[in-house]
């Protein structure tokens, strides 16, 4: 088993940033490395824009092709970003399966050869890449009906809103007041110079008159929706009789294709733990690191933490008792 867990606070929230860490392979070169160097597993909260989760990602060896490949958790818990302290373990089990804690409850689990994108188990079978669509394919299932005919009474011109002929203006409502007046309070400035600065205008105002009137100036009736409207005619479609269906690229067997085994038990070997900061957020910060191959382990590690939570725990509530008291 593979034991990795850690304390995290951030004090300034997380908006847009990423609090992982990373197991570098061993042997372990602290002076060069970056965000590029090899590492077995990534675990941790990350958040910025459409991300919010906590990556557990595995990298392993194809050993056919060499490649090495980044396998994510298809569907990770979101990460805590609020400014409390919180707990983040990761178990990788030698029986494949692993399980993710979050401040000690189960946040996610299964089994690594299902859990995963891209799976550990290659494809079988891929698209042969030479395999291209004959240009006489055909892929459009529905085609214009060419036959079809605009109808001799299909007014394209006709708008989609016209005015309501049956509406009438509210009583009330006063076409030869304008909506705004010269504001009648209005003085021109002393220092306003005529020949420099042009004539003097008074700003407008809300025409008091319109106030406890439904309406001012010209009334134009309201618009409605025109039964004559059509919209522009389009043939309708039918079914293509030339139609073959969607072209798919023939199979053919994954030149690269293995069957992994025990991929737990064949993780490579950790030489570090490196914590890889990325963040628009200060005040990240870390403690209660642990590394090893054992729960009970962790479980002890965490005690501090558990006990600190339950210090905070404690104190919220009498506070909260303390301010009830006082209301009451």
């Amino acid at each position: 088993t593979l034991v990795v867990q850690y304390e995290v606070t951030l004090t300034d929230g997380l908006s847009c940033g990423g609090a992982y860490i990373k197991l570098l392979e061993d042997p372990v070169d602290v002076a060069a490395f970056d965000d590029q160097s090899g590492y077995v597993v990534m675990f941790g909260p990350d958040k910025c824009g459409g991300t919010d989760k906590v990556h557990v990602i595995l990298r392993q060896e194809n050993p056919v092709s060499g490649d090495v490949l980044e396998h994510h958790l298809k569907d990770p818990p979101k990460a805590k970003t609020d400014k409390a302290a919180h707990l983040y373990s990761l178990a990788i089990r030698a029986d494949d399966t692993f399980v993710v804690h979050i401040d000690g409850e189960i946040a996610a689990e299964g089994s690594l050869m299902d859990s995963l994108e891209p799976p550990l188990t290659p494809e079988r079978e891929v698209d042969d890449e030479n395999d291209l669509k004959p240009e006489d394919w055909v892929d459009a299932a529905k085609i214009d009906d060419e036959k079809a005919k605009k109808p001799f009474d299909w007014d394209e011109d006709e708008p989609r809103k016209v005015e309501d002929e049956s509406a009438e203006m509210p009583d009330g409502w006063l076409e030869g007041e304008p909506t705004s007046v010269p504001d009648p309070d209005a003085k021109m400035p002393d220092d306003w110079d005529v020949e420099e600065d042009g004539s003097w205008e008074a700003p407008e105002v809300d025409n008091p008159k319109c106030g406890a009137a439904p309406g001012c100036g010209p009334w134009n009736p309201p618009l409605i929706d025109n039964p004559n409207y059509k919209g522009k005619w389009v043939r309708p479609k039918i079914d293509n009789p030339a139609y073959k269906g969607k072209w798919f690229p023939k199979k053919i067997p994954n030149p690269v294709y293995f069957e992994p085994s025990d991929p737990a038990k064949k993780l490579k070997k950790v030489g570090a733990l490196a914590v890889e900061v990325w963040t628009t957020n200060k005040g990240i910060t870390y403690d209660n690191f642990y590394l090893g191959a054992s729960v009970d382990e962790a479980k002890a590690a965490a005690e501090p933490f558990y006990e600190k939570k339950a210090a905070e725990q404690a104190a919220a509530e009498a506070k909260a008792a303390a301010k009830a008291a006082k209301k009451a």
